[in-house]
């Protein structure tokens, strides 16, 4: 398998945010690309744009929410599934499964589940339960397999600037944080913390109170890499400097960098260029 970057980035409006969008492709030139709440449907997804930029994509829409897409520099992704396995009657655009550059792109968004508890949440914890069961086969898989995007998780107390803030969020809620946890305990790593077990990475800030401006960030993007894959991870970092720019979405990218080879890199114990 080839080097290759792959990230997640939440553009929060692919439509609004197009120019950042571009911008970060062609700055950074990622190699996988799993987009999250696209808020546009099929028809307005700018394949052309991102094909003019040298990206191929694969998209599943949905008016004014939710959305996703997977991206492939230089390359079509082959479409596997659009939809999540167990959610086959749920109306919401959140899951897209693509093969890309030799690797197996499992594509989610996550429900956020707020407020809880309630409806909300309960889809929340059911989709996540499907989630689980469809992992299971995907981490069993003797392909490499990415599953990326927005989880609307923070793991941990690590994983967030002050949790007592965010007590009663879906983020936070122990339910949510014990399906995490049941993922990771297939076997799947989680490449951030893998390289970074120490250190305060954020990948969201939210637009109140200046918290982009003050570091007030949570680690809620995550790429998991199952055991054909996990050998070949080299780095992981966020392109904290898109939230910084004009019009931003509340999330940045984040990304994890892969060897040809196998790879057993040492933990890191200080933050990759560009990281938060």
């Amino acid at each position: 398998m080839e080097n290759l970057k792959i990230a997640t980035f939440n553009v929060n409006g692919i439509g609004a945010r197009l120019p950042n969008l571009l911008q970060w492709l062609d700055r950074e030139q990622p190699d996988i690309v799993c987009l999250q709440e696209l808020k546009a449907p099929d028809k307005a997804f700018p394949a052309s744009d991102l094909e003019a930029a040298g990206y191929g994509a694969v998209h599943l829409g949905q008016t004014s929410w939710n959305g996703v897409a997977i991206l492939a520099r230089d390359s079509e992704p082959q479409l596997i599934q659009k939809g999540l396995p167990g959610e086959e009657a749920d109306t919401e655009a959140r899951y897209i499964e693509a093969a890309a550059h030799g690797v197996i792109v499992a594509c989610l968004y996550l429900p956020n589940g707020n407020p809880q508890p309630g409806p909300k949440f309960d889809y929340k914890l059911r989709w996540f339960e499907h989630l689980i069961e469809h992992a299971k086969s995907l981490h069993a898989s003797e392909h490499p397999v990415v599953l990326a995007g927005d989880f609307n998780v923070v793991p941990t107390d690590e994983d967030i600037y002050n949790p007592r803030s965010w007590l009663k969020d879906a983020l936070l809620q122990p339910e949510s944080r014990e399906c995490y946890s049941r993922l990771l305990a297939q076997g799947w790593i989680d490449s951030v913390r893998h390289l970074y077990p120490d250190e305060r990475v954020y990948t969201f800030w939210d637009y109140f109170r200046q918290h982009w401006q003050k570091n007030s960030g949570l680690r809620i993007d995550h790429l998991l890499l199952n055991p054909a894959l996990a050998p070949r991870l080299q780095d992981a970092g966020v392109d904290a400097w898109v939230r910084g720019e004009e019009h931003p979405s509340d999330h940045a990218p984040t990304w994890i960098r892969l060897g040809g080879a196998e790879n057993k890199p040492a933990k890191k114990t200080r933050k990759t260029s560009g990281s938060v």
